[in-house]
């Protein structure tokens, strides 16, 4: 699995002009799945999720984790994120999870992170052509891939 997180000041997911998702401070979080992931993966991700230290203490330095803060979260599933660019000019999305795979994990990162923040995590709909709007706070973006945890 590969995120990429964006601390945001807020965000806002719309579906054929209808809002379905929207949060003031805390991070959106672009979510892309392999065959290869597991709900070890699953589990590794949302406590680095939920513990990573990225939000302003009261001297303004990045000391404080999401539960501090008491962001929100949107995820938003987002296969390019394992879009292959080797070759020629067109990406190639073979490494990404078909939805058979892919939805079921879906599904269950985000019961897992509401599992670990204890609250409803928003999210975009799977597979639909979505329009994300944000305000990077900070810029602050953090790539993590759960195959690299070393």
């Amino acid at each position: 699995m590969k995120i990429v997180i964006q601390r945001v000041s807020e965000a806002s997911v719309t579906i054929d002009g209808e809002k379905v998702a929207s949060i003031s401070k805390g991070f959106l979080i672009l979510l892309g799945i392999v065959n290869e992931d597991t709900q070890e993966d699953i589990k590794w991700l949302t406590n680095k999720i939920v513990n990573l230290r990225v939000f302003g203490d009261e001297n303004n330095v990045m000391n404080n984790a999401l539960l501090d803060a008491n962001g929100d979260v949107i995820v938003v599933s987002q296969f390019t994120l394992h879009a292959s660019t080797k070759k020629g000019n067109r990406p190639s999305y073979i490494k990404a999870a078909k939805p058979d795979i892919a939805v079921p994990l879906y599904e269950d990162f985000v019961k897992q992170l509401e599992v670990d923040l204890g609250k409803q995590v928003q999210t975009g709909r799977f597979g639909a052509d979505m329009k994300v709007k944000l305000i990077n706070d900070g810029p602050v973006t953090i790539i993590i891939d759960s195959k690299n945890r070393e």
